[in-house]
């Protein structure tokens, strides 16, 4: 008989929410990204931005904001997973992808479309990437 494996249903606490966003904010500076990619990736207008870059430890996480971070942060475990250099690690996003889903885009350009299924999308071919099912 398998063990049963639970997974935890229980809502982040703010701690570990402010947490999943202060190590975003540094992920996103690694990628060198812009305002206007910042906000696009958060989901967030200039000011909300501004206030999470300048006081990440009292921003008020939305449960949109809560998924587009989790996304974010498990994109770059794969590409940690999948790449053992820094260059590629935080450079992948910028290069110019010519597999069957990207089609010559940057995935930087497929997350910053403004919606979560972009993010989704990217996370989901770095994923197959990991298992060997690249397309």
């Amino acid at each position: 008989m398998q063990p049963s494996t639970q997974i935890s249903t229980q809502p982040l606490d703010d701690s570990a929410r402010r947490a999943a966003l202060r190590a975003v904010l540094n992920l996103l500076r690694h990628w060198q990204c812009t305002e206007k990619e910042k906000m696009a990736l958060l989901g967030v207008g200039r000011s909300t931005l501004h206030k999470y870059q300048s006081q990440p430890d009292s921003a008020r996480i939305s449960a949109d904001l809560l998924e587009r971070l989790s996304y974010l942060l498990n994109i770059h475990q794969a590409l940690r997973t999948l790449f053992g250099n820094r260059d590629n690690i935080y450079g992948f996003v910028r290069m110019a992808n010519h597999n069957h889903f990207f089609n010559g885009s940057t995935p930087m350009d497929v997350m910053t479309g403004g919606t979560v299924a972009g993010l989704y999308e990217v996370h989901r071919q770095l994923d197959s990437l990991r298992g060997g099912q690249w397309g």
